[in-house]
């Protein structure tokens, strides 16, 4: 089965994901990809232990989801695809590893941030980010849950002028 999901959530793996996305969805595999995770054995564990044990986590860098998406798509288990930011997406979708969609399912506030929708909250570089990924031919929207409304980048963007 393939990705299901591909998603920009900065609190990668909790609740919504694992419940909300996890159990409409039918998934089996979570591909979290974070430079900084995937070589740290203490915080794997920690979004281990977020998880039911009928689900696997694996932790990928962005050059080896890159490299091994289309293993994780020819994978019998249905997936998530995780990154925790705009630009580790980007960097994914960049290397051409054949992201048809992105999901900007939750980007919090932070200083430099304006919000965009209850759950989005962008800075000027991830707006850019996020551009650049739908020029890249990837479909961009934000929802948070499946049951949300699917919300279009032009629409997440309106009235920005950047």
């Amino acid at each position: 089965m393939p990705i299901e999901l591909f998603r920009i959530d900065d609190r990668l793996i909790h609740g919504q994901v694992v419940v909300g996305w996890g159990q409409p969805l039918e998934i089996d595999l979570i591909v979290l990809v974070d430079d900084e995770v995937a070589e740290s054995d203490w915080e794997q564990e920690l979004y281990r232990m977020g998880v039911p044990p009928n689900m696997q986590v694996v932790f990928e860098t962005v050059e080896s989801a890159a490299r091994n998406l289309a293993g994780h798509e020819a994978d019998a288990r249905r997936g998530i695809l995780l990154t925790a930011d705009v630009g580790t997406m980007r960097r994914l979708v960049a290397s051409g590893a054949g992201v048809p969609a992105v999901n900007v399912g939750g980007i919090h506030h932070r200083e430099g941030r304006t919000q965009r929708l209850r759950y989005v909250f962008l800075a000027p570089d991830e707006v850019e980010g996020l551009r650049a990924i739908a020029d890249m031919g990837v479909r961009v929207t934000a929802r948070d849950v499946p049951a949300a409304r699917e919300v279009a980048l032009d629409e997440i963007l309106e009235g920005d002028d950047s």
